[in-house]
Protein backbone atom coordinates (compact mmCIF):
# COMPACT_ATOMS: atom_id res chain seq x y z
CA UNK A 1 0.00 0.00 0.00
CA UNK A 2 1.64 3.27 -1.46
CA UNK A 3 -0.51 5.28 1.75
CA UNK A 4 -1.07 3.03 4.67
CA UNK A 5 -4.13 4.45 7.38
CA UNK A 6 -4.62 3.18 10.82
CA UNK A 7 -7.16 5.17 13.61
CA UNK A 8 -5.76 4.91 17.25
CA UNK A 9 -8.78 5.88 18.63
CA UNK A 10 -10.38 9.02 16.89
CA UNK A 11 -6.86 10.07 15.47
CA UNK A 12 -6.69 8.76 11.56
CA UNK A 13 -3.01 8.19 11.12
CA UNK A 14 -1.98 8.42 7.35
CA UNK A 15 1.77 7.10 6.45
CA UNK A 16 3.52 7.67 3.28
CA UNK A 17 4.21 4.87 2.74
CA UNK A 18 7.18 4.87 -0.43
CA UNK A 19 10.14 4.58 1.89
CA UNK A 20 12.77 3.45 -0.77
CA UNK A 21 12.09 6.46 -2.68
CA UNK A 22 11.59 8.78 0.54
CA UNK A 23 7.83 8.95 0.56
CA UNK A 24 8.52 11.21 -2.84
CA UNK A 25 5.42 12.14 -4.31
CA UNK A 26 4.33 10.33 -7.39
CA UNK A 27 0.59 11.16 -8.59
CA UNK A 28 -0.86 7.87 -7.02
CA UNK A 29 0.22 8.93 -3.90
CA UNK A 30 -0.76 12.54 -4.19
CA UNK A 31 -3.99 11.50 -5.28
CA UNK A 32 -4.72 8.85 -2.13
CA UNK A 33 -3.15 11.27 0.24
CA UNK A 34 -6.02 14.14 -1.27
CA UNK A 35 -8.55 11.66 -1.01
CA UNK A 36 -7.28 10.38 2.40
CA UNK A 37 -8.01 13.30 3.82
CA UNK A 38 -11.20 14.43 2.48
CA UNK A 39 -12.46 11.08 3.38
CA UNK A 40 -11.19 11.52 7.10
CA UNK A 41 -12.84 14.31 7.37
CA UNK A 42 -16.32 13.39 6.61
CA UNK A 43 -15.75 10.07 8.59
CA UNK A 44 -17.72 11.09 12.23
CA UNK A 45 -15.64 8.92 14.19
CA UNK A 46 -12.42 10.32 13.69
CA UNK A 47 -11.40 13.73 15.15
CA UNK A 48 -8.06 14.93 14.10
CA UNK A 49 -5.75 13.25 11.56
CA UNK A 50 -1.56 12.79 11.65
CA UNK A 51 0.35 12.62 8.92
CA UNK A 52 3.42 10.98 8.52
CA UNK A 53 5.95 9.29 6.81
CA UNK A 54 7.38 5.44 6.87
CA UNK A 55 11.29 5.04 7.12
CA UNK A 56 13.55 7.27 7.96
CA UNK A 57 12.11 10.46 6.02
CA UNK A 58 8.88 12.15 6.29
CA UNK A 59 8.53 13.46 2.40
CA UNK A 60 11.24 13.97 0.07
CA UNK A 61 9.03 16.63 -1.95
CA UNK A 62 7.82 15.65 -6.14
CA UNK A 63 9.44 12.48 -7.57
CA UNK A 64 11.09 14.01 -10.31
CA UNK A 65 11.62 10.76 -11.65
CA UNK A 66 7.98 10.85 -12.66
CA UNK A 67 8.21 14.74 -13.19
CA UNK A 68 10.53 13.95 -16.54
CA UNK A 69 7.86 11.46 -18.21
CA UNK A 70 5.17 14.24 -18.10
CA UNK A 71 6.10 15.59 -21.33
CA UNK A 72 2.29 16.28 -22.46
CA UNK A 73 1.09 20.07 -21.22
CA UNK A 74 -2.38 18.99 -20.29
CA UNK A 75 -0.34 15.76 -18.14
CA UNK A 76 1.48 18.39 -16.65
CA UNK A 77 -1.39 20.58 -16.20
CA UNK A 78 -3.76 18.27 -14.54
CA UNK A 79 0.03 17.12 -12.12
CA UNK A 80 0.11 20.57 -11.00
CA UNK A 81 -3.66 21.32 -10.27
CA UNK A 82 -3.91 17.53 -8.30
CA UNK A 83 -0.56 19.65 -6.20
CA UNK A 84 -2.17 22.59 -5.50
CA UNK A 85 -5.60 20.53 -4.27
CA UNK A 86 -3.38 18.43 -2.02
CA UNK A 87 -1.65 21.73 -0.41
CA UNK A 88 -5.30 23.62 -0.43
CA UNK A 89 -7.11 20.50 0.90
CA UNK A 90 -5.58 20.64 5.07
CA UNK A 91 -7.32 24.52 5.58
CA UNK A 92 -10.32 23.78 3.81
CA UNK A 93 -11.26 20.28 5.78
CA UNK A 94 -12.84 21.05 9.27
CA UNK A 95 -10.65 18.35 11.41
CA UNK A 96 -7.16 19.35 12.32
CA UNK A 97 -4.21 17.85 10.71
CA UNK A 98 -1.24 17.30 13.19
CA UNK A 99 2.05 16.85 10.90
CA UNK A 100 4.86 14.21 12.37
CA UNK A 101 7.86 15.06 10.74
CA UNK A 102 9.56 12.00 11.26
CA UNK A 103 12.99 12.77 8.77
CA UNK A 104 13.69 14.67 6.12
CA UNK A 105 11.22 17.09 4.58
CA UNK A 106 12.48 18.64 1.10
CA UNK A 107 10.44 21.02 -1.47
CA UNK A 108 7.15 19.89 -1.44
CA UNK A 109 7.68 17.41 1.63
CA UNK A 110 8.32 20.58 3.28
CA UNK A 111 5.32 21.96 2.09
CA UNK A 112 3.09 18.99 3.43
CA UNK A 113 5.01 19.30 6.65
CA UNK A 114 3.50 22.91 7.24
CA UNK A 115 0.64 22.72 5.61
CA UNK A 116 -1.13 21.41 9.24
CA UNK A 117 -3.00 22.98 11.31
CA UNK A 118 0.37 21.63 14.10
CA UNK A 119 3.33 20.18 13.60
CA UNK A 120 5.73 18.25 15.34
CA UNK A 121 9.42 17.51 14.12
CA UNK A 122 11.48 15.21 15.57
CA UNK A 123 15.21 16.27 16.66
CA UNK A 124 17.14 14.80 13.85
CA UNK A 125 14.68 16.08 10.83
CA UNK A 126 15.36 18.56 8.44
CA UNK A 127 13.46 20.83 6.19
CA UNK A 128 14.20 22.58 3.13
CA UNK A 129 13.23 24.30 -0.18
CA UNK A 130 16.33 22.78 -2.39
CA UNK A 131 14.56 23.82 -5.99
CA UNK A 132 16.82 26.36 -6.91
CA UNK A 133 19.91 23.94 -6.75
CA UNK A 134 17.53 21.65 -9.29
CA UNK A 135 17.26 25.29 -11.51
CA UNK A 136 13.25 25.12 -10.15
CA UNK A 137 11.02 27.31 -8.67
CA UNK A 138 9.23 26.13 -4.93
CA UNK A 139 6.06 27.01 -6.50
CA UNK A 140 2.95 26.07 -5.39
CA UNK A 141 4.89 25.64 -1.22
CA UNK A 142 6.06 29.05 -1.37
CA UNK A 143 2.06 30.34 -0.83
CA UNK A 144 2.28 28.56 2.47
CA UNK A 145 5.48 29.30 3.62
CA UNK A 146 5.10 33.10 2.94
CA UNK A 147 2.08 32.66 5.67
CA UNK A 148 3.82 31.63 8.28
CA UNK A 149 7.93 32.49 8.18
CA UNK A 150 9.11 35.78 8.08
CA UNK A 151 9.31 37.20 4.71
CA UNK A 152 12.84 37.04 5.25
CA UNK A 153 13.09 33.88 6.41
CA UNK A 154 11.02 32.51 3.39
CA UNK A 155 12.71 34.23 0.74
CA UNK A 156 15.97 32.93 2.30
CA UNK A 157 14.27 29.12 2.34
CA UNK A 158 13.24 29.72 -1.42
CA UNK A 159 16.37 31.21 -3.16
CA UNK A 160 19.51 29.80 -1.43
CA UNK A 161 17.88 26.00 -0.95
CA UNK A 162 19.62 25.60 2.15
CA UNK A 163 17.42 23.09 4.77
CA UNK A 164 17.55 24.44 8.01
CA UNK A 165 16.94 22.02 11.20
CA UNK A 166 14.94 21.01 13.93
CA UNK A 167 15.77 24.64 16.14
CA UNK A 168 15.69 26.63 13.53
CA UNK A 169 12.42 25.57 11.87
CA UNK A 170 10.98 25.82 15.73
CA UNK A 171 12.49 29.66 16.13
CA UNK A 172 10.77 30.34 12.29
CA UNK A 173 7.43 28.87 13.95
CA UNK A 174 7.16 26.55 11.04
CA UNK A 175 6.43 23.69 13.56
CA UNK A 176 4.97 23.80 17.01
CA UNK A 177 7.17 21.41 19.14
CA UNK A 178 10.67 19.50 18.83
CA UNK A 179 11.00 16.16 20.00
CA UNK A 180 13.57 13.81 20.34
CA UNK A 181 13.44 11.07 18.13
CA UNK A 182 12.80 8.33 20.68
CA UNK A 183 9.55 9.60 21.95
CA UNK A 184 8.57 11.48 18.70
CA UNK A 185 5.48 9.25 17.77
CA UNK A 186 4.28 8.84 21.11
CA UNK A 187 4.29 12.79 21.82
CA UNK A 188 2.95 13.58 17.99
CA UNK A 189 0.03 10.93 19.20
CA UNK A 190 -0.68 12.78 22.21
CA UNK A 191 -1.00 15.80 20.73
CA UNK A 192 -3.11 14.62 17.91
CA UNK A 193 -5.68 13.20 20.88
CA UNK A 194 -5.71 16.11 22.68
CA UNK A 195 -6.90 17.91 19.73
CA UNK A 196 -9.80 15.05 18.24
CA UNK A 197 -10.91 15.52 22.30
CA UNK A 198 -12.24 18.88 21.93
CA UNK A 199 -15.70 18.38 20.56
CA UNK A 200 -16.72 18.32 16.94
CA UNK A 201 -18.64 21.72 16.68
CA UNK A 202 -16.04 24.04 18.18
CA UNK A 203 -13.35 22.36 16.96
CA UNK A 204 -14.58 22.71 13.29
CA UNK A 205 -15.80 26.49 13.99
CA UNK A 206 -12.54 27.07 15.23
CA UNK A 207 -10.45 26.03 12.23
CA UNK A 208 -13.22 27.52 9.82
CA UNK A 209 -12.50 31.13 11.80
CA UNK A 210 -8.87 30.36 12.27
CA UNK A 211 -8.26 30.38 8.66
CA UNK A 212 -10.70 32.79 7.17
CA UNK A 213 -9.03 35.46 9.75
CA UNK A 214 -5.57 34.78 8.55
CA UNK A 215 -6.09 36.37 5.29
CA UNK A 216 -8.78 39.36 6.06
CA UNK A 217 -7.83 42.50 7.11
CA UNK A 218 -8.33 43.06 11.44
CA UNK A 219 -11.95 44.54 10.91
CA UNK A 220 -13.34 42.35 8.52
CA UNK A 221 -11.71 39.39 10.95
CA UNK A 222 -13.31 41.25 13.78
CA UNK A 223 -17.02 40.96 12.17
CA UNK A 224 -16.50 37.21 11.42
CA UNK A 225 -14.83 36.55 15.40
CA UNK A 226 -18.42 38.21 16.45
CA UNK A 227 -20.84 36.33 14.40
CA UNK A 228 -19.09 33.07 15.34
CA UNK A 229 -19.37 34.33 18.99
CA UNK A 230 -23.09 34.49 18.25
CA UNK A 231 -22.73 31.32 17.31
CA UNK A 232 -21.14 30.15 20.61
CA UNK A 233 -24.16 29.22 22.47
CA UNK A 234 -24.76 26.48 20.07
CA UNK A 235 -21.44 24.88 20.98
CA UNK A 236 -22.14 24.62 24.68
CA UNK A 237 -22.92 20.92 26.32
CA UNK A 238 -26.45 20.68 27.71
CA UNK A 239 -27.37 21.43 30.94
CA UNK A 240 -24.51 24.15 31.22
CA UNK A 241 -25.67 27.42 31.35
Amino acid sequence: MILLVEDHGAVRILTMNRPEKRNALNTELTQCLLDALRSSDKDESIGCILLTGAGQGFCAGADLGEFKSLQDPQAAERRAELTMQLHLVFSKISKPVVTAINGAAMGGGAGLAIAGDMAVMAQSAKLGYPEPKHGIVAAIVMANLVRQAGRKAAFELVSLGEPIDAARALQLGMVNYVVSDSEFLIRSISIAEKLAAVPGPAMKETKRLFHQMADLPLAAALERGRDANKRMRNFRKPGRE
